[in-house]
C-alpha cells in the first residue's frame, strides 16, 4: 500500500515539493554558513519525495544549536516550504482520493518548518536511536 500511495504522491505534488526542497537547499548552499540549512533541505526534500513507510521521530541528543538552527531556518526557508504543504494539502483534498496524500502534506508541515533535531526513519522502527 506504502508503494501505491508513494506513486500517487510523486505524481500529484511529491516531485513539485520536491523541487521546492532542492532549489531552496541550493540557495541555502550559497554560503558557507548555510550549508547546514542546505543539507537540511536536501534531507527533507527526499521524504517529501517518498513519504509513506517513513516517519520523523526526535532526536534525544539535539541541543541548542538546533533551536538556533530552527529559528534561523524558519526565518530563511521554512515559511515558504511550510506555505507550500499548506497550499498543496488544500488542492489535494478536493477530492476524495486526495484527501490521504492532503494529510500527508499537512504532517509535513511540522518538520518543514523545525527540522534541526529531528531524524527520519522507517515506521517499522520509530523509536530506533543512533
Amino acid at each position: 500500500m506504502n508503494a501505491i500511495l508513494n506513486v500517487i504522491w510523486l505524481v500529484l505534488c511529491g516531485l513539485w515539493m520536491f523541487l521546492g526542497y532542492i532549489a531552496a537547499g541550493l540557495l541555502l548552499c550559497i554560503t558557507i554558513i548555510g550549508i547546514p540549512f542546505g543539507v537540511a533541505a536536501f534531507r527533507i526534500g527526499v521524504y517529501a519525495l517518498w513519504p509513506f513507510g517513513r516517519t520523523v521521530v526526535d532526536r534525544h541528543d539535539a541541543g541548542g544549536g538546533s533551536l538556533i538552527g530552527n529559528v534561523l531556518w524558519v526565518i530563511l526557508a521554512g515559511w515558504w516550504l511550510a506555505l507550500g504543504h499548506i497550499f498543496t494539502g488544500i488542492a489535494l483534498c478536493v477530492t476524495i482520493i486526495g484527501i490521504p496524500l492532503g494529510i500527508a502534506n499537512f504532517k509535513l508541515i511540522p518538520v518543514s518548518l523545525m527540522p534541526f533535531g529531528k531524524e527520519i526513519v522507517p515506521t517499522d522502527q520509530p523509536f530506533a536511536t543512533r
